[in-house]
């Protein structure tokens, strides 16, 4: 990739970011009620209306709506993300804390997905027995359709209160992460694991397949060394884009589970409608998303030979 490509690509996730601040931004502007009445307005607290007005001012809500828009975007290039209205608490303290163990459960939870998707495309293409290849062939539509919260519950009805092998209570840090991955993992790799099958059947019907194949090469090699690389690329596109969603399966899988995180604490910030929190939460994840992307995009060359060459003749030309 080009100098002026990666500018480019750089200046489109910086954007695409922009965007998803102001639509968070307007979009808890405009939600009904009142965060700092909500928390504070209540009659057993005894605070009086000069009292309230003071802690609105002192959050900055008596400011217009565009004045405030321009104040957080200051205050976030400056990494200050404000208060939490419910807890007074910093919203940097307040991430730091949970971000580790959401990052630590997501990043578990894609490698496993990704390890799961692969062995579910390769069995059902090159297996042994076509029962056993059109069995696999069916996991993926039937992963996609289970519920995260459905899978979380029964992974804790059979391996903790059936069997007795992970516990619910005093469990290591360790085993607290197994069941919350799985959960996550399942619904991650059916889309992955469609994808990645069907670039191996699309690759395997090129001819340059079979020009390998008549030379003797066996399905291992032509497996790892032909089909896979150039089947590759369609499934890390869809491995970045589904990182998004590992962020909406934390929300759910950490209230299952019990764990402390960025999807607890997201819960916690709708349930208070602690619209400071929301909108750091939601930068966050859109940053996330966007580094993954980027990071995917300037991948693509370093693949594949012919992207390569391509950015080549542009480039003479």
């Amino acid at each position: 990739m080009t100098l002026g490509a990666f500018a480019r690509r750089l200046g489109q996730a910086v954007l695409v970011l922009a965007l998803a601040y102001t639509a968070a931004f307007v979009l808890l502007s405009a939600l009904p009620g009142d965060a700092i009445m909500a928390r504070y307005g209540s009659p057993d607290l005894g605070l009086t209306p000069q009292q309230l007005d003071e802690i609105r001012v002192s959050y900055g809500a008596d400011q217009p709506v565009f004045l405030r828009y321009l104040d957080s975007i200051w205050a976030f290039l400056h990494g200050d993300f404000g208060y939490s209205v419910h807890s007074g608490a910093s919203v940097s303290a307040l991430l730091a804390e949970a971000l580790p163990s959401t990052l630590t459960l997501a990043s578990i939870a894609l490698v496993g997905a990704v390890f799961l998707a692969v062995t579910i495309a390769f069995t059902a293409s090159f297996g042994r027995g076509a029962w056993l290849r059109r069995a696999v062939r069916n996991l993926p539509p039937l992963f996609v359709s289970l519920p995260v919260f459905w899978i979380g519950i029964v992974l804790i009805q059979v391996f903790s209160f059936k069997l007795g092998l992970i516990p619910v209570i005093g469990a290591s840090p360790a085993q607290a992460l197994i069941l919350p991955s799985i959960t996550l993992m399942i619904p991650i790799a059916a889309p992955l694991a469609q994808v990645f099958l069907r670039s191996i059947d699309e690759v395997r019907e090129q001819p340059f397949v079979n020009v390998v194949r008549a030379r003797g090469a066996s399905t291992s090699w032509l497996l790892w060394r032909n089909v896979a690389p150039n089947a590759l690329l369609p499934a890390l596109t869809m491995a970045g884009l589904l990182f998004g969603e590992l962020v909406g399966g934390a929300i759910v899988t950490e209230a299952v589970f019990g764990r402390v995180g960025i999807g607890a604490l997201t819960a916690q910030a709708v349930a208070q409608r602690d619209t400071p929190v929301l909108l750091a939460v939601v930068v966050i994840a859109a940053a996330v998303f966007v580094t993954i992307n980027l990071i995917v995009d300037l991948l693509y060359p370093v693949l594949d030979a012919r992207l390569r060459q391509k950015h080549s003749i542009g480039v003479a030309a």
